[in-house]
């Protein structure tokens, strides 16, 4: 036996382990049937990462970056045509035609264009940004100076959700006499006004806060009766607006994990310890949310804008034709005799003056949306290896993610 056993010592290479030749042929077997290798001496990690499984989770990311610019290069500079229409129906008291459908706006565009320049619907643009840079670089000083979180994503606790609201309140108290002087410079017609400097928002909104008590002009209100209704408004807008986000993605996620479990190849494992798409999930909700508070909402911001506007001696372009200009006189006392006065006068039809622009102004924004997803989409299946079994299904995937 010894004999034996020395003869197979002086076959067998130094080193080599008599049990490594059937450790080779098992982990060989394994890698061909399996497609990976994963010695014994180590544990089991699960299989590698799909090549196409990352490159269709990137493309989404792709996808959901641009819809995000899309949306906020759309929200705050490419919908500001149909802001002025609807601003200049809101303000205007004696409006006949309430221009609540969009058909009817489309006729007194034309109009607009033929009698004054074709930027007559681009007035107040640069105000208009001013004031929104200005809200954020006043809610980043507070924020600096209190310690108090400026998102709420960085809200951990109640106490510091409150100091967040209370952050957005003192913000749109502060910026509350600019938002007036921007708001005159957008609905003020060009051809009966003088066209304002650029930085003429912060003379006159300085001048609203110097008149803080008595304004010199006629039926103006003074700044600290309108601060208040426009902090309320802004505040509650803002706080449905984030109720109505969080309650649509827990909708959301609720009907991706039915479709998940329902599908042939859903892994109840990696449905634990996983959650794709969260970004795409945000992104749908807070187009929703943004979409459904500027319907709700809207009754309230024409009151708003009404106080705003009384006493600044604004002529606005008279939107029942297109061809003529009017005066803005009103003499409401407050938020409550706005109301009353209007549901009086015009009826609760008053209320929604000019919601025909907000509907335009709505559907160009999802077709801008829908634009960049399908540019997005095929630009990315052209950057992708022609020889990539599941392209189309990821375009397809891609195309319709945000409106499945």
């Amino acid at each position: 036996m010894a004999g034996f056993g020395d003869y197979n010592n002086y076959n067998r290479p130094y080193g080599l382990d008599p049990n490594r030749e059937t450790n080779d042929l098992y982990d060989t077997r394994y890698q061909q049937i399996y497609g990976y290798h994963t010695p014994l001496n180590e544990e089991y990690q699960g299989p590698p990462l799909v090549m196409d499984d990352i490159s269709e989770e990137e493309n989404n990311t792709y996808v959901t970056t641009a819809i995000s610019v899309a949306s906020l290069v759309t929200e705050n500079l490419l919908s500001h045509p149909f802001i002025v229409l609807r601003r200049q129906c809101q303000v205007h008291n004696t409006l006949k035609n309430y221009h609540i459908v969009p058909y009817t706006l489309l006729p007194v565009v034309v109009r607009l264009h033929r009698r004054q320049e074709c930027t007559t619907l681009w007035k107040g643009i640069g105000s208009t940004c001013i004031v929104k840079g200005l809200n954020l670089a006043i809610e980043d000083v507070i924020s600096k100076g209190t310690g108090w979180p400026k998102e709420i994503s960085k809200c951990g606790s109640i106490v510091q959700f409150l100091q967040h609201m209370a952050l957005k309140c003192i913000s749109l108290a502060v910026i509350t006499p600019f938002y007036s002087a921007s708001l005159v410079e957008t609905v003020q017609s060009d051809i009966a006004s003088d066209k304002p400097a650029l930085l003429d928002v912060f003379r006159e909104g300085f001048m609203r806060i110097l008149e803080w008590g008595t304004p010199s002009r006629g039926r103006m209100l003074p700044i600290w009766a309108i601060v208040l209704p426009t902090v309320a408004f802004g505040i509650s807008k803002y706080f449905a607006h984030l109720t109505l986000k969080s309650i649509t993605v827990r909708v959301l996620q609720f009907q991706q994990r039915h479709r998940h479990e329902l599908s042939p190849t859903y892994d109840m494992n990696k449905a634990k310890t996983s959650n794709p798409l969260i970004e795409d999930l945000n992104l749908k909700a807070n187009i929703f949310s943004f979409i459904a508070m500027e319907i709700i909402f809207y009754p309230v911001e024409t009151i708003i804008h009404r106080l705003h506007i009384q006493g600044t001696r604004t002529i606005i372009d008279n939107l029942d034709a297109g061809t003529a200009v009017t005066p803005i006189l009103t003499g409401y006392e407050g938020f409550i005799d706005c109301y009353n006065t209007t549901i009086t006068k015009e009826g609760f039809g008053g209320l929604y003056k000019g919601f025909g622009a907000l509907v335009l102004q709505l559907a160009a924004h999802l077709a801008i949306i829908k634009f960049t997803t399908l540019v997005v989409s095929e630009m990315s299946n052209l950057l992708k290896p022609a020889n990539s079994p599941n392209s189309e299904e990821t375009v397809s995937s891609q195309q319709k993610y945000l409106f499945n």
